[in-house]
């Protein structure tokens, strides 16, 4: 038999056992090893998967925000909801124009943080 092993290895930072390079945990003491190096890890900047694209809510904000379009883009089911039983007397036309600007004024990062999370838990969040 041979002493090397086929798969990566690393030391086990509390007893020094040979154990996988991607192991979380030391099969022999149980200690659990250290976060995996920066290359495995993501990069802050990058795009997460459920993040919206702030010109298409300013544009559906503009565009259709008498009807809530923007807001069911964004997952805000709720308020959406509440635009659409409104539309009929055109403050959610006014609300939606003015939020389209708003979006299109902000810095993407910005968008990201305020609105860009994706959908929340429950039908009917306002």
């Amino acid at each position: 038999m041979s002493s090397n092993p086929q798969y990566p290895t690393k030391f086990c930072t509390s007893c020094g056992n040979q154990i996988h390079q991607m192991a979380e945990i030391c099969p022999s003491c149980g200690v659990r090893q250290m976060a995996p190096p920066a290359a495995y890890a993501q990069p802050a900047y990058a795009p997460q998967g459920g993040g919206k694209d702030k010109t298409a809510a300013a544009l559906l904000a503009i565009l259709l925000g008498g009807i809530g379009a923007h807001k069911f883009y964004l997952g805000k089911v709720g308020q959406g909801l509440l635009y659409l039983l409104l539309c009929w007397t055109f403050l959610p036309a006014i609300a939606g124009f003015i939020e389209g600007i708003i979006y299109l004024t902000m810095s993407q990062e910005k968008f990201q943080a305020q609105v860009g999370g994706g959908y929340r838990t429950g039908a009917f969040s306002v």
